[in-house]
């Protein structure tokens, strides 16, 4: 058979031993600890309708989601790509409960694209998500939350961004701007394309169009919201978008390296309904982990609920918090012995790696990291030096 049918389509790759006892590790330790602060684990499927994968998001979802038909009803369904509409739906439909919720989950997402630099199309997706609660005070556990979980992941001198989506969205019902030329200078302020943005803006009243031009100039650290205090227009809408991110950096400023604000990130701009926040790490071109809050998500499944989650990849976790030998493990004997299987069952109970040593081996653990051997001495069988000085 031709080596090239043994290809993987590009961007997807396996996971080989020592990748995927790093992401087993820290798939276990992040869920040990959402779960230790009240998150609750839900395992939604790969596959649902595509009305379904796509219902609160605005359709951001639609083009990076990998479509097939339905062979038992005909219908269209689709490879989720992200897994929050699905826990929201969890949330809406099957639990249904009052007050807050705390969820969180884990599982492979598929990309009909790669969505960054250098990324697989096959993210192994991990994640909680807040429902129930309005307040700033949910926004700071979840990202103290994401924050944590980094952390316990190894990842150090972390920088978090921070934006709101509703101050832009304030700005364009203020100026009165519709559908379609709202959606252009959300598209100007995504690529930082300033001619462009100032040509969209040229219409609009003087005050609007100043503030909106203002926006990619409102980047940096806690300054730029005293800045966007006495330079924006002194309205409810926009004075709660920047007390509430006034109140995110104050709360969060001990918890990382540098808090950042940028007032033009409208990232999911049609998905999320308020904060929204990415981490990033040296030696990652990507955020390691992102988030905000979604209010109107339960609202589309026929339930509003307030809700803020955050999201990363395990398999990006891994790459960056770099290579380990993993934990060594010890060549035992292939014997019937009473004694050697009781030995054998101790070490494995403590937590030891025993590899047993099958006929014709020839002295090759098939493991990568043996060290040591079980060796009977004495009657008793110990573990010794795999080769003795």
């Amino acid at each position: 058979m031709s080596a090239r049918n043994w290809l993987l389509p590009e961007y997807v790759e396996d996971m080989l031993p020592a990748e995927a006892r790093r992401v087993e590790t820290l798939r276990r330790r992040l869920l040990d600890l959402f779960f230790v602060h009240g998150y609750e684990l839900v395992i939604p499927p790969m596959l649902e309708y595509m009305e379904s994968l796509l219902t609160g998001t605005g359709h951001d979802l639609d083009l990076r989601t990998i479509k097939l038909v339905d062979q038992l009803s005909g219908r269209t369904i689709g490879f989720r790509a992200d897994m929050t509409p699905q826990v929201a739906r969890i949330d809406a439909h099957l639990l249904n409960r009052e007050g807050v919720t705390r969820l969180c989950y884990c599982g492979s997402v598929l990309h009909a694209l790669p969505s960054g630099l250098n990324r697989t199309r096959e993210p192994l997706q991990i994640g909680a998500e807040l429902y129930g609660h309005t307040g700033v005070e949910s926004d700071l556990e979840i990202q103290r939350l994401m924050l944590a979980g980094l952390a316990a992941a190894g990842v150090r001198n972390l920088h978090l961004d921070l934006g709101h989506v509703g101050l832009f969205r304030a700005l364009v019902q203020r100026a009165g701007v519709g559908a379609e030329l709202e959606a252009d200078l959300f598209q100007a302020l995504q690529m930082k394309d300033l001619p462009a943005l100032r040509g969209l803006a040229a219409p609009l009243a003087s005050s609007s169009r100043a503030a909106i031009l203002l926006l990619p100039t409102l980047y940096g650290g806690p300054e730029v919201l005293a800045a966007a205090a006495t330079h924006l227009p002194d309205e409810p809408g926009i004075t709660a978008c920047l007390e509430q991110l006034r109140a995110l950096v104050a709360g969060l400023d001990s918890d990382v390296s540098e808090v950042m604000v940028d007032l033009a990130e409208l990232r999911g701009y049609h998905y999320h309904s308020g904060i929204v926040f990415a981490a990033y790490a040296a030696g990652s071109p990507n955020a390691v982990a992102q988030g905000g809050r979604y209010d109107e998500v339960g609202k589309a499944f026929g339930r509003a609920r307030p809700a803020t989650g955050f999201s990363m990849d395990l398999r990006e976790l891994a790459a960056l918090v770099g290579v380990d030998n993993g934990p060594a493990a010890i060549l035992a004997p292939c014997a019937q012995d009473a004694a050697l299987a009781a030995a054998i069952a101790g070490l494995r109970g403590a937590g030891e790696i025993v590899v047993v040593e099958l006929p014709g081996q020839g002295g090759q653990a098939g493991h990568t990291a043996v060290d040591r051997r079980l060796v009977l001495a004495g009657g008793v069988w110990q573990v010794a030096p795999l080769h003795p000085q």
